[in-house]
């Protein structure tokens, strides 16, 4: 969303090469049609033997959203070798504000609770949260502390998640969200492998190339 069109078809599908297509038949899918490959690897912050995988994300992007409950039911299957993270885009000011949201709900240890809430209050109320007296009001209301919130948003954890997280899109080049990145060496998205769901497909693919080296 915002510098790709992203398919937003959810139509059920297995891995198989017949889902991409008659170039794919044989192996599965393809580079440069279905995902990336990176010149040069991003960084992995996951420990020693873990296989990490990023969805690149904002909450106020309709096709994350939608894509959510399917990601999840994804994430509860990924083999016990698989490190998971989710990493908000900075692509613009409303993004960063969201960025925000996200790494000072971490710092609180709030985010597990809060995710779904933000998801649903931009997009079934209509709420923008990318004010931070916005945010706090919300956040109040949902019984976390706001004041605390604020404060946690000004400090070097924010900051420094928030830098972070723009370097590693950079590095992955995402242009648009979501996207899926695969141990710094690849990232799939929805309008490379066909829809939301044939990218988890795609990312299964990749997820075992990096398991077998």
């Amino acid at each position: 969303m915002n510098r790709r069109d992203f398919s937003t078809t959810l139509a059920a599908v297995g891995l198989g090469g017949s889902m991409f297509g008659p170039a794919a038949a044989q192996g599965g899918p393809v580079e440069g049609t279905h995902y990336v490959k990176l010149a040069q690897t991003a960084t992995v912050s996951a420990p020693n033997g873990k296989i990490e995988v990023v969805e690149f994300f904002w909450y106020g992007c309709p096709h994350c959203y939608e894509l959510e409950p399917t990601l999840e039911e994804w994430i509860k299957k990924l083999p016990a070798d698989v490190a998971f993270r989710r990493v908000p885009v900075g692509f613009g000011a409303t993004h960063e504000a969201h960025q925000k949201l996200f790494y000072g709900l971490e710092a609180m240890g709030k985010l597990e609770l809060m995710h779904k809430r933000i998801f649903a209050a931009i997009h079934l109320q209509r709420q923008r949260l990318d004010k931070e007296a916005d945010q706090v009001a919300f956040l109040t209301a949902n019984g976390v502390d706001g004041a605390q919130f604020a404060k946690l948003t000004k400090e070097f954890f924010v900051v420094n998640k928030s830098a972070q997280a723009k370097k590693l899109s950079e590095a992955y080049k995402i242009d648009g969200v979501p996207a899926i990145g695969i141990h710094g060496r690849y990232y799939t998205a929805g309008s490379l492998a066909g829809d939301n769901k044939r990218a988890l497909a795609v990312a299964d693919f990749l997820i075992e190339r990096v398991r077998k080296g």
